[in-house]
């Protein structure tokens, strides 16, 4: 049985300015803005949602399906997915179109200027849930709009349970639609940051909308994240990390970890603490999709973060 993953594949273009941006932007001609910023250091990732929940749950023996999108510069990252034995069944080809990608320039404060282009991912909609088969269990992450509101609506009338983790790609919806989401949905996973938008979206506080599902769950960073599910609110705790590195594709590790606990029918404390481990050892590694751990090595981290076995 698989864990079908509806979301985004993308590239991630990374390049680093040994300077500050302030020193750069004049904040008096701002209407006139016009810089250009040199950027020695520079690195091409793999990402996206989907790749980057489909790597880290492949890690923990899950079987993930990646469903996703993708334009004509795909192949090098067709090629790694089955290198890593990630089946591409449904990643569609979209041509005359580019991969989802992001170009991320970021100064010595760490702060970022990014570009966005969703290019093949506006076509998720022509993905469909029901093609997929020997599915259990799916995630319906940022994606193209169209996509998320088709896939979510699909999940729910074939009777498969998801989580709904609108990411980045929360503002796209209206308050309306996002109650459709979380009433379609199981599950719901946001950070502190989107759980705030859905509020605010909504007009409904945090414990009404999670009223809405069997649990939400708030990841809050360094701070560890909370699960509100059925009445209960479970803090779970952060693992301190090995190193804090690159915080990106943190969330889709704790996605996985959240996925692989649901499979096998763990109780929310216990869902949690993966998870949180997760996205700690993700946390130590540039890119989204560059830890190799085995699973094995993941179980001994867990033991030892926990005080548990994994198993």
């Amino acid at each position: 049985m698989h864990t079908l993953i509806c979301g985004s594949l993308a590239y991630d273009t990374i390049m680093v300015f040994h300077d500050r941006f302030k020193h750069h932007i004049l904040p008096e001609q701002i209407h006139i803005l016009n810089v250009a910023f040199l950027v020695p250091d520079l690195r091409r990732e793999y990402g996206g949602c989907a790749g980057n929940i489909a790597y880290n749950l492949k890690l923990l023996g899950g079987r993930p399906l990646i469903m996703a999108a993708v334009g004509d510069d795909c192949e090098p990252y067709l090629v790694r997915l089955k290198k890593l034995g990630l089946e591409a069944t449904h990643v569609r080809r979209v041509p005359g179109t580019y991969t989802a990608q992001a170009f991320i320039t970021a100064d010595l404060d760490d702060n970022q200027i990014t570009a966005f282009h969703p290019g093949a991912m506006n076509f998720s909609h022509e993905n469909h849930i029901g093609d997929a088969r020997d599915v259990t269990l799916g995630i319906v992450a940022p994606d193209g709009r169209d996509g998320m509101l088709q896939h979510a609506r699909q999940f729910h009338e074939l009777g498969i349970p998801f989580v709904f983790d609108p990411g980045q790609g929360l503002p796209m919806f209206s308050g309306a639609e996002l109650m459709e989401f979380l009433q379609l949905a199981r599950w719901c996973c946001v950070n502190d940051y989107e759980a705030r938008l859905l509020v605010e979206r909504t007009g409904r506080s945090l414990e009404a909308l999670a009223g809405e599902v069997e649990a939400l769950i708030v990841t809050l960073g360094g701070k560890g994240s909370r699960i509100y599910s059925e009445g209960r609110v479970i803090d779970i705790p952060a693992v301190p990390p090995e190193a804090l590195l690159d915080p990106t594709g943190c969330g889709d590790a704790y996605r996985a970890g959240l996925l692989y606990g649901l499979e096998q029918g763990w109780a929310w404390e216990k869902i949690g603490r993966l998870a949180s481990l997760m996205g700690a050892i993700k946390i130590a590694h540039r890119g989204g999709q560059n830890h190799k751990l085995t699973r094995e090595e993941i179980a001994t981290r867990y033991r030892a973060a926990w005080g548990e076995s994994l198993d």
